[in-house]
């Protein structure tokens, strides 16, 4: 402030908008007395052009004063044009006459949405106060709509990343979510329990994976993590962060907002490029370690299904044999296929069995109820019961029964489908029981395919069981089953969808592994879910 209280402001530029030049000189002495930057203008148009210019260049004024009697264009129809533009739309204008003003004046001025209404001459602390007040009410509003953009973004960024069904998802999702908040590269890391690392990158062109420069830089923020739970931020030196993480070959400073998981096990690194010589943003801070601290707890649960996913389908592998392993059966050849769901997320309970028994040889295709590793384990104790049931019991009917009572004792909470088919190589008679399940499919040699009209009540229920259907194969016969996993779309109904599969399977080629390897071609893309498949027919005993 001056001797006077009057307080000066420095680096504010006034675009003073006035037609007769003294006026105009005596406005921009007072302004340019009180420390401002004046850019005087004598008509609308003008204005208008000296704005587009500054607009270009990034150096809009911070306010303008604009006379209301301007000889192209009133000072009201100015300031519209300047409101109808985004880029301009927030420049707080305020509008001053020397002719005699009425309330209506006024009004008007508000209503062509100028800021403030001044009538001149005017005491030159009046003129300043009106101007610091206007700038400073524009400010506030700039500010209040930057806070209410940055917390819709990383609301945004949240809810993407807690949709994540994948670590490497998650990591693209921070990363776009951490540039759109900083306006700058972003690059993510996810290291899980097991130290590998998950990267997503937005806004930049990072080196190739194979350059070692990301394990570098995922060794780096493992070392920051360990030992520390919660948020931190740190900015790294060029030296020692990797160059070419944000672009090829370019070394630069970067900030670090490390979040770990509660576990201690799982970190999460949020990485930008910094100078080492910018004005810190607190507010920005403080949006990437909640970004962070968000991907960490979204993260947490990826990384622990990823090592449930992977001890299920070990379980299944495991506990499914091989095509080339499986037993020699004498009186049918059988082939099989069994293909994991496409998606991260799913884990499926889907089996086949192919077993000798006093009768013939069982086989049985059969599905776990649900997607996790309880369905995987059911899914193998199923499999193991139903070999232990064929040494004394061949009857495909008392097999479901008695799978059917040790689901209720064992697992009361969980069902499952299963069909069963009891073939006699010797006179191609085959008894089918079928517990919920899709129903075999007998492809003639003559052309043609039908599905078997068996079907029965869910596993787990403790329903009553219809007697088994009956059916004859030819040696040149062929029996197909599957699980659902094969041939259910989400949106396309049940019946169209076997029905395209019956269609599919009348038109393969001949043999096992043609017939197998071309409804996998048709149907087995980017799937769900499992699919388990059995294919039999005759063959010498």
């Amino acid at each position: 402030m001056d001797g006077n209280g009057t307080q000066h402001s420095s680096g504010t530029t006034v675009l003073v908008v006035d037609d007769v030049a003294a006026s105009r000189y005596a406005m921009g002495a007072v302004l340019t007395r009180a420390g401002h930057q004046v850019v005087p203008v004598a008509s609308g148009g003008e204005a208008l052009v000296e704005l587009d210019v500054r607009l270009r260049d990034g150096t809009l004024p911070d306010v303008a004063l604009v006379d209301v009697g301007l000889p192209d264009m009133s000072g009201f129809e100015l300031c519209r044009r300047v409101r109808a533009r985004p880029p301009m739309g927030t420049l707080p204008v305020v509008h001053f006459s020397a002719a005699a003003t009425t309330p209506g004046d006024r009004c008007r001025g508000l209503d062509a949405g100028g800021d403030a209404y001044l009538t001149v001459p005017a005491e030159p602390q009046e003129i300043q106060a009106v101007v610091r007040a206007a700038v400073r009410g524009a400010r506030r509003s700039t500010g209040a709509e930057t806070a209410v953009h940055r917390l819709t973004l990383l609301s945004e960024a949240i809810v993407t990343v807690q949709t994540a069904r994948a670590p490497r998802e998650l990591a693209a999702a921070a990363a776009d979510g951490a540039a759109r908040l900083t306006a700058s590269p972003a690059v993510v890391f996810v290291i899980g329990p097991d130290g590998e690392p998950y990267r997503g990158t937005a806004r930049c062109r990072p080196a190739p994976a194979d350059s070692g420069t990301h394990q570098a830089a995922a060794r780096l923020v493992t070392r920051l993590a360990e030992g520390r739970t919660g948020v931190h931020s740190t900015v790294v030196p060029a030296p020692l962060w990797p160059a070419g993480m944000f672009r090829p070959g370019v070394e630069e400073d970067a900030r670090l907002t490390v979040a770990t998981a509660q576990d201690g096990r799982t970190a999460v690194c949020l990485a930008t490029p910094v100078r080492r010589t910018a004005i810190t943003d607190p507010a920005a801070d403080g949006l990437l370690a909640r970004l962070a601290q968000a991907c960490a707890l979204a993260a947490e649960p990826l990384l622990l299904y990823r090592v449930e996913r992977h001890v299920a389908l070990t379980l299944q592998h495991s506990f499914l044999p091989q095509p080339h392993k499986l037993p020699h059966l004498p009186g049918v050849d059988i082939v099989v296929r069994y293909v994991p769901a496409s998606r991260q997320t799913e884990i499926g309970g889907d089996f086949y069995a192919a077993l000798r028994t006093g009768e013939g040889v069982l086989i049985a295709v059969g599905d776990v109820v649900g997607h996790s590793l309880d369905a995987a384990t059911v899914m193998v104790e199923i499999r193991h019961a139903l070999r232990a049931y064929c040494v004394t019991e061949s009857d495909p009917v008392v097999l479901a029964e008695q799978l059917d009572r040790m689901l209720q004792q064992y697992h009361p909470d969980i069902t499952a489908t299963v069909c069963l088919a009891l073939v006699d190589p010797g006179t191609g008679r085959v008894r089918i029981a079928n517990a919920g399940h899709i129903p075999p499919l007998v492809l003639r040699e003559e052309g043609g395919a039908e599905y078997v009209d068996a079907c029965g009540p869910l596993l787990g229920l403790g329903l009553e069981r219809p007697a088994p259907t009956e059916r004859h194969l030819d040696p040149t016969d062929r029996l197909l089953m599957v699980t659902d996993g094969l041939i259910e779309t989400r949106g396309t109904p049940l019946e169209t969808s076997l029905e395209q599969l019956r269609t599919a399977a009348a038109d393969a080629p001949a043999g096992l592994d043609a017939l197998c390897d071309v409804l996998l071609g048709c149907f087995g893309r980017d799937r769900e879910d499992d699919i388990a498949m059995l294919a039999l027919r005759l063959g010498s005993v």
